[in-house]
C-alpha cells in the first residue's frame, strides 16, 4: 500500500528508471540508501512506490517531490544516458 494515487506513482517509478539508467543500477540504490531487490520490484511493478521513495528521489534529482509526482522530472524527452533533451 501507497500514499501516493497510481498516476503518481507512475511518474515517481519514471524518475527511479531515469535515475537508475542515468547513475547506474548499482550506484543508485546506494545513493538513495535503498536496497537494490526493492528498487528492481518497484521497476517491475510488483510493489509500490511509496512516499519516502518519491522524497529520495527527488532530493537526489535536486527538484521538488512535487516535479516526481507529477512527472515534471525527468524532462519529457530527456535521454537517461547523456542527459541531452531532444526537442519536439
Amino acid at each position: 500500500m501507497s500514499d501516493l494515487t497510481r498516476e503518481e506513482q507512475a511518474h515517481a517509478r519514471e524518475a527511479v528508471r531515469f535515475l537508475s539508467i542515468r547513475i547506474g543500477a548499482t550506484a543508485f540504490p546506494k545513493a538513495i540508501h535503498a536496497d537494490p531487490y526493492t528498487i528492481r520490484r518497484v521497476l517491475d511493478g510488483r510493489i509500490p512506490v511509496s512516499a519516502s521513495l518519491a522524497v529520495r528521489v527527488a532530493r537526489l534529482a535536486s527538484v521538488g517531490v512535487d516535479d516526481v509526482l507529477t512527472g515534471k522530472f525527468p524532462p519529457a524527452g530527456t535521454c537517461p544516458h547523456c542527459g541531452q533533451v531532444r526537442s519536439p
